[in-house]
């Protein structure tokens, strides 16, 4: 069994490397190779390139790298059409791998994309693509394979992963151990994305409503985990925009924190469904290039932009988007949580409704569907 993969970010690395773990137990000689990162390489993944090469968000964002992304890509479709694995797994990057997934189906090569894109919510447009592009779809939430269905697509609900990884009743006390924190200290956790562009735009607001929340409530302790390679980035953003507050920057531990912490200070992506899942309360923020901004706001369909709104189809936790993140704004929903304990009460329910649902053995029954697929 030869497959080739695509991850083209942190949180496709994490999802790939679980779905490889899972193929290594029915397929114990698996060879898999292409782009990824270090939890794929973990699984034995040969990356020919690393995924941080196509980790850049916004439309303005891609076209400064437009010809260095093009360019990987040609020369990867190139490889496999020469080197013919059984299949082809592209995991999100759905700008990147949709367009090679059509260039080797056309050819005659399975095609799976793991995770639908957001086409429920933004670019529905995207789902005649996804029926010239692959052969199956490996989706994430219950709702999204009747609506592939619909535009022709083949796809398999296998719950979410990350739903299987985090545990239901989160280690808190076991978190804060690790951590050096107390029992009774107040816990913030920033986490302001795992990309360069993300950490541009971001960090500088969410740090700035950090000197605000330290301002406010000195009993206050801030956990930052940081990406690896972005660490040059945060410090001296940190020590211009929140210089005084005690923030501990960590190596990655992005779990840990969200574990550990009372709330979370978080920007929309994979990482708010992970705070979820951990049943913590937390403000969404996010900030990106002008431009790229006045287009997605077009294409959008709902009125949440958060996965944990999106998933409970409603504001179960505050959006502070683009104009309006600002660190006053950030700060005031951030202290908002910490003495609701009603509120903090009706959270936890629904996050742990929502855990219950997204729990499927994902690893299992994602080989399974590929099996299927590839008859084998």
């Amino acid at each position: 069994m030869r497959l080739a993969m695509v991850a083209g970010e942190a949180s496709g690395d994490l999802l790939a490397g679980m779905l490889l773990g899972g193929m290594r137990t029915r397929w114990p000689e698996l060879q898999a190779a292409g782009i990824g990162g270090p939890r794929m390489a973990q699984q034995g993944f040969d990356a020919w390139w690393p995924h941080e090469k196509l980790a850049v968000r916004g439309y303005a964002e891609v076209l400064r790298h437009y010809r260095e992304i093009s360019g990987i890509r040609d020369a990867l479709a190139k490889r496999l059409l020469r080197e013919r694995p059984t299949a082809f797994i592209g995991v999100d990057a759905p700008d990147f791998n949709l367009g090679l997934e059509v260039r080797l189906k056309a050819a005659g090569l399975k095609t799976i994309h793991f995770i639908c894109p957001s086409i429920w919510a933004w670019r529905g447009g995207r789902a005649r693509k996804m029926a010239e592009s692959c052969d199956h779809v490996l989706c994430l939430f219950p709702f999204e394979p009747e609506l592939l269905r619909e535009h022709g697509v083949g796809a398999s609900y296998v719950g979410h992963p990350l739903a299987d990884a985090i545990p239901l009743n989160p280690p808190r006390q076991a978190s804060r151990a690790a951590l050096g924190l107390g029992e009774t200290d107040t816990v913030v956790a920033v986490l302001p994305g795992s990309r360069r562009s993300e950490i541009e735009h971001i960090a500088p607001r969410f740090l700035r409503a950090v000197a605000r929340l330290h301002r406010q409530r000195r009993d206050l302790k801030f956990l930052l985990p940081v990406s690896p390679g972005l660490r040059t980035m945060v410090e001296p953003m940190l020590a211009l925009h929140a210089p005084d507050a005690p923030v501990r920057l960590l190596d990655g531990q992005s779990h840990a924190a969200l574990s550990a912490c009372d709330v979370t200070l978080i920007a929309s992506g994979t990482a708010t469904l992970e705070a979820a899942l951990y049943k913590r309360p937390m403000v969404i923020g996010y900030h990106m290039n002008a431009i790229s901004w006045q287009i997605m706001k077009r294409m959008r369909y709902q009125p949440w932009v958060g996965l944990p709104n999106i998933l409970c189809r409603d504001f179960v936790v505050p959006e502070l988007i683009q104009e309006a993140c600002t660190s006053e704004a950030l700060c005031a929903a951030t202290l908002a949580w910490l003495d609701d304990d009603a509120r903090l009460g009706s959270l936890a329910r629904r996050f742990t409704e929502l855990h219950h649902t997204l729990r499927r053995d994902t690893a299992r029954c994602a080989t399974d569907a590929i099996a299927q697929v590839l008859h084998a």
